[in-house]
């Protein structure tokens, strides 16, 4: 059974994760889609699509023009000056679905108008490959119908959880938002201590890639949680033991993420000043 097409869409801002948001859209189907991207280069990329039409700047929305949802993908150093230019759009038929970093509820629905109904959610990047993982929250006035428009667009680019409390998007932040960066830094220093032991180069990448993204498979795959899956690579008195009692030291990889994770949630609760 064929899919209904998704209702019209506003996107505002088309960097890589809007752009991978978009892509997911697309493919699953959309009846009109205008997006508003200032930047020539990345507007005129997005040409030739059906259905689509690309614009520099909120006044330039096709006149009559009715989304049934605004997507928000800007920077949240941007949301001050952007968002009032949309504030016409709110409106019972309209929900705006915000992925700005530590943007609150209470901050967009005032420079939207006082009464938009917005939902807050946080995706991450490997949206770009529809595996991404996003929490969302949904403000005052989001209705059923508009919570499940939001969670089909959210699905198109991945998995999709829904949060009880809007504080919770911060940690979230910190935690999904960052986590592909930790991921790769993983990957980074795998490959750089590889090296360092004497591998050469292109050996030490391709085996420190392979290595992340076959385990983080495997993961998935598996109904263990990490720590069981952690213990059966472990013999006792073996290499990865060695090597895990540096990692796992309580000076180390403990307590280094929660210090990390804790410095992300604190950055997020700035941005929504």
């Amino acid at each position: 059974m064929t899919e209904a097409a998704l209702p019209p869409l506003l996107l505002v801002g088309c960097g890589k994760m809007g752009g991978a948001m978009l892509a997911g859209w697309m493919e699953r189907g959309t009846s009109e889609v205008v997006v508003v991207e200032p930047h020539a280069p990345a507007r005129d990329a997005l040409g030739g699509r059906p259905g689509l039409t690309a614009v520099p700047e909120a006044a330039a929305i096709p006149p009559g023009f009715a989304p049934a949802a605004v997507i928000l993908a800007i920077k949240p150093q941007e949301a001050a000056a952007t968002l009032p230019a949309y504030a016409r759009l709110a409106g019972p038929g309209t929900v705006f679905l915000s992925i700005m970093a530590g943007k609150n509820l209470a901050g967009m629905r005032a420079l939207l108008g006082g009464a938009a109904a917005v939902v807050r959610a946080m995706p991450n990047t490997p949206a770009a490959v529809r595996q991404g993982f996003t929490v969302a929250f949904p403000g005052p006035g989001v209705t059923a119908a508009q919570r499940g428009l939001v969670d089909t667009l959210l699905a198109a680019v991945g998995e999709v959880a829904w949060a009880e409390e809007e504080g919770w998007l911060d940690p979230v932040t910190a935690v999904s938002g960052g986590g592909p960066a930790y991921v790769f830094l993983l990957a980074e220093v795998m490959e750089a201590a590889a090296r360092a032991q004497g591998l050469p180069p292109d050996l030490a990448r391709r085996m420190a890639r392979a290595t992340v993204a076959g385990s983080g498979a495997l993961l998935a795959a598996s109904a263990e949680d990490a720590a069981a899956l952690r213990r059966a690579v472990t013999s006792p008195k073996g290499t990865t033991e060695r090597a895990l009692d540096v990692l796992m030291a309580p000076e180390a990889w403990p307590a280094l993420m929660d210090r990390a994770i804790a410095a992300a949630t604190a950055r997020s609760r700035e941005l929504a000043g």
